[in-house]
């Protein structure tokens, strides 16, 4: 069939007036000129939906008041005329009950994380997404740093030898005091349970974690043993968590995630340390990838350049010496969801980099992950199979 052109029309669910999260999805969205938004219900109330899609722009006609009216509008119109794809942008408990109604009427659909809040509703979607062929991606972002894709292929190619030993941390400091007692939006639904699920920083920055070092080196996790604290008096949910984990291969793990640490941003950060050398990775200064071999000089890598691997190379959309991070990431994850479902419209299996994402078995693999650390953390016994 021939390539298919034209945007992809997307809605989107949630993000509409006051969201951070939403805005940053509509940037990604856009970047590369892959998407146009052409439909939203953004809110959880009708009146702020409405005013919200008009900020954007939106035609009366496809600005929802609901996104059970979005799908049904949608859903009726004519092939070619009705979006392609949802972003689902809302707190953690709507995502279950809107991605499984998408699905289920043969939507695409690219949804924040943590994927749902259970086990049970993971499977259904991965079952879902199975039986109906979609293209469904979870926006871990940090996988699409060009220099995350770069240390993945330097594991793959064996630069490290055998796995040994992984350290992943992610450190922050903005619920270091009871901010959701104050006004503020992103932590009132983040702390409590009935939006945000079992976990706190677990489900929040513990996810990206996992993801991470799943990403890098395909380690499995075999078991985990959880010290999880709330240190803010009154707060419902975690907001301190300290892992160590054993992964199938044999390799051994340490992982942080905390909301509670005094200074720190966004300090997420991963060392991996293999028989033959390590590599290291730094959020905050994303576009190097230090290399360290056994008894040699250690490498910096930097980003944009024609040494690195093909998929890190594609990541890349500036030369070098630019700075590229955070939304360019968010947009990786984006551009190959969309050239996924650009590829199922022209009746071809997308490629290796076009299906280069984090798709909803990596969102239920993360559910699952979050349902132990909790189950170990509350548990005496504390080692916990996985």
């Amino acid at each position: 069939m021939a390539e298919t052109t034209g945007k992809l029309k997307l809605g989107m669910v949630g993000g509409g007036r006051d969201a951070f999260i939403g805005a940053v999805h509509r940037s990604a969205a856009w970047l590369d000129g892959m998407y146009e938004l052409s439909a939203g219900a953004l809110s959880s109330t009708p009146e702020k939906a409405k005013a919200s899609g008009k900020d954007l722009g939106l035609s009366d006609e496809r600005n929802y008041e609901s996104w059970e009216q979005m799908l049904e509008k949608e859903s009726a119109r004519a092939e070619g005329e009705r979006i392609d794809a949802v972003s689902i942008v809302t707190p953690n408990h709507m995502h279950f009950p809107v991605a499984k109604a998408f699905v289920e009427a043969g939507f695409h659909v690219i949804c924040d994380k943590p994927l749902v809040h259970s086990s049970e509703q993971a499977e259904e979607l991965v079952r879902l997404v199975e039986q109906k062929g979609t293209v469904f991606a979870v926006t871990y972002n940090y996988t699409g740093y060009p220099m995350v894709k770069q240390a993945r292929q330097m594991v793959r190619d064996g630069a490290l030898g055998a796995i040994r030993k992984v350290i992943v941390e992610y450190n922050q400091d903005w619920l270091a005091t009871k901010l959701e007692d104050q006004g503020a939006k992103q932590a009132e639904w983040r702390t409590d349970p009935k939006r945000s699920g079992i976990a706190g920083v677990v489900g929040d920055i513990g996810s990206h974690a996992e993801n991470l070092v799943a990403t890098i080196t395909a380690l499995e996790l075999e078991s985990l043993c959880a010290d999880v604290s709330t240190f803010v008096p009154g707060r419902a949910l975690d907001d301190d968590a300290n892992l160590l984990v054993r992964y199938r291969s044999g390799a051994k793990g340490l992982m942080f995630a905390s909301q509670i640490s005094a200074g720190e941003e966004n300090d997420l950060r991963i060392r991996i340390y293999g028989e033959k050398a390590s590599l290291t990775w730094h959020q905050e200064n994303p576009n190097y990838l230090r290399y360290k071999p056994l008894g040699e000089p250690e490498q910096v890598l930097k980003r944009g350049t024609g040494y690195l691997c093909e998929a890190a190379q594609r990541a890349g959309r500036i030369p070098p010496g630019h700075p590229e991070a955070f939304i360019e990431a968010f947009a990786n994850v984006y551009r190959n969801a969309g050239l996924s479902i650009k590829a199922l419209k022209e009746g071809r299996t997308p490629d290796e980099f076009e299906s280069d994402f984090p798709t909803v078995a990596d969102g239920a693999r993360g559910v699952k992950f979050i349902e132990k650390t909790i189950e170990s953390g509350k548990s005496s016994q504390k080692w916990i199979g996985l």
